[in-house]
């Protein structure tokens, strides 16, 4: 079975309608199960992203892409210039 991908704004979405189930009166794996998810899912999106909003979380992601790519150039310009001694080839 081929592995899912969600976007932040779906996993916001199924993090609401999950919550919606829970007040109805279902339990924690019930609810899962209808949105078509696992439990580990749940509490790991929960942990990240719970209590934002869509736009919030769409947000988050970007900065986190932009981050990953920012940190290995802002790491090698500062070991060229923070260590003298390091030969570099910037």
């Amino acid at each position: 079975m081929p592995k899912k991908r969600f976007s932040a704004e779906q996993i916001v979405t199924l993090l609401r309608q999950i919550e919606v189930l829970m007040a109805q009166g279902k339990s924690a794996p019930e609810a899962c199960r209808d949105a078509g998810i696992s439990q580990q899912s749940y509490y790991r999106w929960r942990k990240e992203y719970g209590g934002l909003e869509l736009d919030q979380a769409k947000r988050m992601k970007d900065l986190e892409r932009e981050n990953g790519w920012l940190m290995p150039t802002k790491c090698k310009e500062y070991i060229c210039c923070a260590l003298p001694l390091v030969r570099c080839s910037c």
